[in-house]
This record gives structure tokens, sequence and C-alpha cells, in this order.
């Protein structure tokens, strides 16, 4: 079970927490050897104060509730590979090693956990190695930075910030001449330094820039398709998509109540929230694949949505990545344009021989962006892209950032990616659920940092504490 699995996390000091109380008991026999038990007992309790164990329980459950742990009775075999990844966490914190090796440690978790995670590792008394992509993660903890580029280790001090500065001067001091790479960073860095108000007055400017967003697109003759390119999408309406009294329930549960908003013209919206709360569902519902309970969606006449529910897309496992994308052609039509298919295939991260891995043995994480590489396919003016930076190296990362910039349409993004959030996002659909009220959503103006401020003011520090969402498992 889950709480098998959490505990082996702390085996020695449970252990050792068993043997002391079996001391206690021991020690009402009228024939216990008591100077034995007591000198056992008594180097038992300096091994449990310096491990600081007296509170393990306590610790346990504090951590499987922050990293939203499956319910604990619940068993492995039947949990999908996030929940596992977070069960591993969660043993793995608690184990306590001088040597902590993460390996993409925010992937599946929300922002609350992420949040929690980051003040867990502020106080971790041992030393943190990390494997991550996660740019807000590590500007937040990374004291060291060590990057891998073409076979080469480069170590740098201090934050994600600090490593793009050293970067951009690195670069010019050996005379690089990648000018891409120079452009991203550069852009990273006035993004860095410029104020909260300035990032959110540039994320509210492009409501008001279709047009020109449009002209501009239209007059590219784009020719380098090494970079993600979303295709040139067909024009928007003044009316996208409207939302009015939305409610959705599965038998008794309500994912959500009278959830009411428009999305405008040009908008990039962030969906969060934790796993299991409707996210997913809304899109389906937006997609017309997924009926409301009550209320209505509104989709202006000039709407074409891109969307790929992996569930239902049919994929032929013994195709290859590369024809899975491009049907066998070499070239790909998609908004009026021919994109050399193995150029675009290689944009999101299959390289070479990748492409002609078979469908049916991707991971995870190559199946999420054989999605997006289908979803962005598809050509459309309103994108719902579910979790697309989840296994995303920062160069793919910052590549689909600029794409999403210059696009002219509407996103909305199901993510947990605070630093593509906070550059991206015009306005946050947030879950603001509790016990008394599960399926409380928020609709906020702003990005993320402006929505995680009006948060605080509005609902209190509390509100940041991560919330348990256990669902029914059905898979046997």
């Amino acid at each position: 079970t889950v709480r098998e699995v959490v505990e082996e996390g702390i085996g020695p000091i449970k252990e050792k927490l068993d043997r002391y109380n079996k001391i206690s008991e021991q020690l009402a026999d009228p024939e216990a050897d008591y100077d034995s038990l007591l000198a056992e007992m008594g180097k038992l309790q300096e091994e449990i104060d310096a491990a600081d164990g007296w509170e393990v329980d306590s610790a346990l459950q504090q951590a499987m509730n922050a990293l939203q742990c499956p319910d604990e009775d619940a068993k492995i075999s039947v949990l999908s590979g996030g929940e596992r990844r977070r069960v591993a966490l969660c043993r793995l914190l608690l184990q306590a090693p001088d040597l902590l090796l993460l390996d993409e440690p925010t992937n599946h978790l929300d922002a609350e956990s992420i949040l929690w995670l980051e003040k867990f590792l502020k106080d971790y008394k041992g030393a943190v190695i990390a494997i991550t992509h996660d740019r807000a993660f590590l500007d937040s903890m990374a004291q060291w930075i060590c990057e891998v580029d073409r076979g080469s280790l480069y170590g740098y001090e201090g934050n994600y910030s600090t490593y793009l500065e050293a970067k951009q001067k690195r670069m010019e001091i050996q005379g690089q001449k990648d000018a891409k790479l120079a452009k991203r960073i550069k852009s990273e860095l006035e993004w860095v330094h410029s104020s909260p108000k300035a990032r959110q007055a540039k994320n509210r400017a492009r409501l008001e820039r279709y047009d020109q967003m449009v002209a501009e697109e239209a007059a590219s003759k784009k020719s380098d398709f090494t970079d993600i390119h979303i295709p040139n999408p067909p024009r928007l309406g003044s009316d996208v998509l409207e939302v009015k009294n939305l409610t959705k329930k599965f038998g008794d549960r309500t994912l959500m109540e009278n959830l009411s908003f428009t999305l405008p013209r040009n908008g990039i919206v962030g969906v969060i929230g934790p796993n299991g709360v409707g996210k997913t569902t809304l899109f389906k519902m937006i997609a017309g694949l997924e009926k409301p309970t009550e209320g209505e969606i509104k989709l202006g006449s000039t709407v074409q949505i891109s969307y790929v529910d992996q569930n239902r897309e049919k994929i032929d496992p013994k195709k290859t990545l590369w024809e899975v994308v491009s049907d066998g052609e070499q070239f790909i039509e998609a908004g009026g344009q021919q994109i050399p298919s193995r150029a675009y295939t290689a944009s999101f991260g299959f390289k070479g021989s990748d492409q002609q891995k078979l469908a049916g043995m991707l991971s995870g994480g190559e199946k999420n962006r054989l999605n997006l590489a289908l979803t962005l396919k598809k050509a459309g003016n309103l994108l719902l892209l579910d979790e697309p930076t989840n296994d995303l190296d920062v160069e793919t990362l910052e590549s689909l950032e600029e794409a999403l910039e210059e696009f002219p349409g509407c996103a909305v993004v199901i993510s947990h990616d605070r630093w593509f959030l906070d550059r991206l996002a015009t306005h946050i659909l947030a879950w603001e659920g509790t016990e008394e009220d599960p399926a409380r959503w928020h609709w906020f103006e702003g990005n993320f940092q402006a929505y995680q401020e009006d948060r605080v003011k509005r609902l209190g520090e509390e509100a940041s504490r991560p919330h348990m969402i256990h669902r029914k498992l059905t898979r046997g």
C-alpha cells in the first residue's frame, strides 16, 4: 500500500521507536533487568532525539498531505505514473540521507506542493543535487548550477538568474555564434530584470496587439523550422469563449459549480490546481467531448480548437513517432504552410533516431511531447494545452514560450510551471476549493505571480497550504 511504501522511509527510526516503547512495557515487569533496559532506553532516547524522531508520524502525514499522495490504503499497483513518483519522492524525503538526489522533483506536483517542497529543502540539513528544468525552482533554490552543454560541463555559482548572466558572458568571451541562443538568453534576462508591474503590463499589452500580431505573422515567411513553430491560425472574431454558470458533477461529486468567465481575443489562460480537481474535464467540455451538468460554454463562430485527447486519439502503436506526426509525408501542411515534417518533429526534442521509435514504446514524457506536436499541428486559433512543459528541456521550453508569445490566437494551458505562467499568462483560472466548498474556482486577470499575491490578500497565507484530493482508483 501507499502507507507501507512511505513508511520504508522512516524504517530505521520507527524500529527504534518501537523498541523504545517495548522497553517501556518491559519495565513494568518486576523480574526485568532494569539496569540493562534503562541503559538501552537511554541510548535509544539519544538517537531518537538526534533524529527528531518523536514526531515522525506527524512528519510522515504532513509530507504525504503536502505531496498529495494517494489514499494511504491504495495499492501501488493501481497508481498512475505521476502518483507513484509522488509516493517515491515522499519516501525519499523522509529517509533524509546526507546527499539527496532528485530527478525532476517538481514534475507532477502542483504549485502549492512545489512551494512546500522548496521550504522543506531550504531547511534540509544535507546536500541536494537536483536534475530539473523548472526555472522557478532553480531560481528559488539553487546555489550552484551545473550545465551540460554539447558534451561539456559548466559550473555556475548562484541561482537561475545568475546563471543566465554568467552564461551570456561566457558566450561573449568564447565568441559563440549561436544567434538564437543569445537572443533567448537576452530575452530571459530582460524578463528577469523587469519589475512585476512591467511583467504584468507586457502580458496585458498582448490583449491590445491582436491585429498587429496577425499582420506580423502573415508578413513573415518562416523558412527555419528547427524551433517549435505554431502554424498560422485562422483569424479570430471578437468573441472567443464564454463560460456561463458552468457546473459539472460525476455522481455525488461536484468538480465545479456556477463557474463563469470570458476569454478575450489573444488571451492566454493558465489553469492551475491539484491533480483530480477537474482541469482536464474542463478541456473536454470546451472541446465538446464532455457535456456540462448545468450551464453553457459558448464558442465564437470563428473559433477552431486545437486539442488532442490522449485517451481518445487512435495512435497505431506499430507506427514510428515520425509517421504518427507526419502521416508518412515529407511535408506537413498546416496554416497554409508547407513545413518539413522531420524538422517539425525534431523541434519537439525528437532528434535523429528518436523519430524512428515505435509509438507503442514511448515513455510518458515522450508521449507528452508527441501530444504537443499533434495539438499544434492542427493549426487552430484556440489551443488547449495540457501540461505542455512537462518533460521539456529548457531550450525546448524557451522555444515553446517564444512561439506562444508570437502566436496570434488564444491558448488555455493547464500547467504548474510558474516561470512559464509568469511570462505568458494574461489570466489565471485557479481551483480554490476547500473541504467545505470543493467546487470553487477563481478567475483572475494577470500572471501567476500577481495571482499568488492577490490570493494571499483575499484568503491569507493558509491558502497556500497543499490540499489533499483523493480520487477513486479504478485500474486493476
